[in-house]
């Protein structure tokens, strides 16, 4: 039985929420801070942004966690409080997601160092550094594991490995970025993500990220054709690519686009679908919306 089908019941697509880091930047977050300070410094904001894609539609809050394991915390002095850092915003999410009653998302995202022989790092390595922050978002309250962004399977694996180890109960999504050509930085192509995190138990398997809607949806048909068993297939395209407007960046995909953006991942098959980088509050409404 899928953990995360059981969860979410049988309605289709399942709408997801969409960026945060951006949501945060836009709120008051310096440039060069990470969003993560805020689940210690100004948890009122996060709380907000949560609350914002609740009101939207979302069905699953995302943790503010993506770089909440020791290596991407430690560039920023916060690797002494990691357990804080990453309890705190499973509990700011928890709070909201209780209010309307949907689930949590502990989220990790990639641990930015390289696994051997690119790079230092072991597959144990790995696994311990993401067993420790997902330790401390079960104790917050979390109800799925979600790893996004990743472009090695790994890495994946060993995040796989942690949450098993740490919440052998709780449902594991992983997504990647395929980005580059259709593929992950490290050359992984959708139909092999989809096979091997199956194999490996997920619950969920997808693409998050990347080069904007178009290109989301050449990679989810090659997701839905290689999909195996009850595994269910997720898409978080970002808004578009960011265009510099006077001193920052604005993603060019509108709530509009999004959402017909959507509606066609709903027709390749795609089984939850929300947003990722530049995605906003008002992206996921229309969503909602046109998914309804």
């Amino acid at each position: 039985m899928n953990r995360l089908a059981a969860l979410l019941g049988t309605d289709r697509p399942v709408l997801l929420d969409g960026g945060m880091g951006t949501l945060l930047q836009d709120s008051g977050l310096a440039d060069g801070d990470p969003g993560e300070l805020w689940n210690l410094e100004n948890p009122d904001a996060v709380r907000a942004a949560h609350a914002a894609y609740a009101e939207a539609g979302a069905r699953v809050l995302t943790t503010n966690t993506f770089g909440g394991t020791r290596p991407r915390l430690d560039m920023h002095g916060l690797g002494g409080r990691l357990a804080e850092v990453n309890r705190n915003a499973a509990r700011i999410a928890r709070s909201v997601a209780d209010e309307h009653g949907l689930l949590v998302a502990g989220d990790l995202g990639p641990t930015g160092e390289l696994l051997a022989p690119l790079g230092t790092m072991t597959p144990d390595d790995a696994q311990a550094l993401f067993a420790e922050q997902v330790e401390a978002l079960v104790e917050g309250g979390i109800d799925l594991v979600l790893v996004e962004t990743l472009s090695d399977l790994g890495e994946a694996d060993a995040a796989i490995a942690a949450a098993r180890a740490v919440a052998p109960d709780l449902p594991i999504v992983v997504t990647m970025s395929f980005d580059t050509n259709v593929r992950t930085m490290m050359g992984v192509r959708p139909a092999d993500a989809v096979a091997h995190l199956s194999a490996g138990g997920v619950d969920a398997v997808g693409a998050n990220c990347g080069r904007g809607p178009e290109e989301m949806e050449l990679i989810a048909a090659e997701m839905v054709q290689a999909r195996t068993g009850d595994v269910l297939l997720v898409a978080q395209s970002n808004a578009g690519l960011p265009q510099v407007v006077g001193d920052h960046f604005e993603y060019d995909a509108t709530p509009a686009d999004l959402a017909a953006h959507a509606e066609r991942l709903a027709a390749i098959g795609i089984d939850l679908v929300g947003g990722c980088c530049g995605s906003t509050p008002a992206h996921i409404a229309a969503v909602r919306a046109a998914l309804a």
